[in-house]
């Protein structure tokens, strides 16, 4: 992020989230960097603040991300005040028994020792949320597959995601919630889905190895054991 590389036919032009990165130079690592060192985070949260500027960049990022039919569906509520992250918290907690109840043997030990958010230690919350209304009727490109704009909205994430690693921070996604909870707790108009809530801060460091290889919960497979050509 920051230093593209093009083809041969010409430069794109700076965009606003690229302006926002000028003159930073060797301090915004590289997108493949980015990329490799990105991880869910969920213990290192220090709760430090968070520049303006820096948060501003990062969601640039986000909407700059590709929609379908150009229909932007996503909104990004951003939450500091701990009298909502708390009850979320509470509510994720309360989820976090009812998975735990379906789990037996070695895999219900382990998941005692992984910790599954930081909302409380990370510095705000980002809600990501999904307007299916936003360009309809006619929302180009959308009529045969209806998961498109949701799709998009996934889009923006991994763009904050990575720009927000490029900053220097941790993202977590948390995803042991109910739709209802988080759209009641947060006021969502009727017809708008939260797609992830997102814990965002400086961090103390990234886990070199992601925290479930770590707990020996699953194993990252090789590209070769997912890549096909021409069929399946």
């Amino acid at each position: 992020i920051g230093h593209a590389v093009f083809g041969l036919r010409g430069r794109r032009p700076r965009s606003a989230v690229s302006e926002g990165a000028r003159g930073m130079g060797n301090e915004m690592m590289g997108l493949y960097e980015a990329i490799d060192r990105r991880r869910d985070v969920r213990a290192e949260f220090t709760g430090a603040p968070i520049d303006e500027a820096s948060l501003e960049r990062v969601l640039r990022a986000a909407h700059a991300a590709p929609s379908v039919g150009l229909s932007q569906p996503w909104d990004f509520v951003v939450i500091e005040d701990l009298a909502v992250r708390r009850p979320f918290h509470e509510h994720v907690q309360a989820e976090r028994h009812v998975f735990a109840a379906s789990l037996a043997g070695p895999l219900a030990a382990r998941f005692t020792n992984i910790k599954i958010e930081g909302i409380l230690e990370s510095t705000l919350s980002i809600v990501v949320t999904y307007d299916p209304s936003r360009g309809a009727p006619s929302v180009l490109g959308r009529h045969a597959i209806a998961d498109a704009g949701l799709y998009s909205v996934c889009l923006a994430i991994e763009n904050l995601w990575l720009a927000a690693t490029a900053e220097g921070m941790g993202v977590g996604w948390v995803s042991f919630y109910r739709e209802e909870f988080v759209s009641e707790l947060v006021g969502l108009p009727p017809g708008v889905r939260p797609v992830a809530w997102l814990c965002l801060g400086p961090v103390t460091h990234l886990e070199a190895v992601p925290d479930l290889e770590r707990h020996d919960w699953r194993t990252r497979l090789p590209l070769s054991a997912v890549l096909h050509r021409d069929h399946w």
